[in-house]
């Protein structure tokens, strides 16, 4: 590689950190009090993907380890925001869904983030986040593929 495309790289990266960073910062003050990023997250994901995912599932989808999970849906069933069942068909694996009460909060999240998100798209303007996206979709495809 060259020390161009390395300093590119790594340029890239940087930002991304950066942006990363500034966003969770920017969340954790505006998402409802004791909810975390990580709770939203998978609150999210539930209700975007009707139905039930074992916590297996859920890890492999937010990249974290199967215990990391398990805590994260422990505090989210303690909150009454997940029911947590366990799978009829394999005693041994659990099955999760989304609560009314978990709908209930991950919509007053969203209320909560939307203003902060809106202003950042109104700033960046409509076509440069639409032509920002596939490239940032691709990075995670290709970064996906390499763990």
């Amino acid at each position: 590689m060259s020390d161009e495309r390395k300093a590119l790289a790594i340029s890239l990266f940087s930002e991304v950190l950066a942006v990363d960073q500034m966003v969770r910062n920017r969340l954790s003050r505006v998402l409802p009090k004791g909810m975390e990023i990580s709770h939203f997250s998978v609150l999210n994901h539930l209700a975007w993907h009707e139905g039930e995912r074992s916590p297996a599932q859920l890890a492999e989808v937010f990249h974290v380890t199967r215990g990391a999970m398990t805590n994260t849906l422990s505090k989210l069933e303690w909150a009454g925001y997940v029911h947590i069942r366990p799978d009829w068909d394999d005693a041994r694996r659990k099955m999760v869904a989304i609560s009314p009460a978990g709908r209930a909060a991950r919509d007053q999240a969203l209320s909560s983030i939307a203003p902060m998100v809106s202003q950042v798209v109104e700033d960046l303007g409509d076509d440069r986040v639409r032509s920002t996206l596939p490239i940032l979709r691709e990075m995670r495809r290709q970064l996906d593929r390499k763990d």
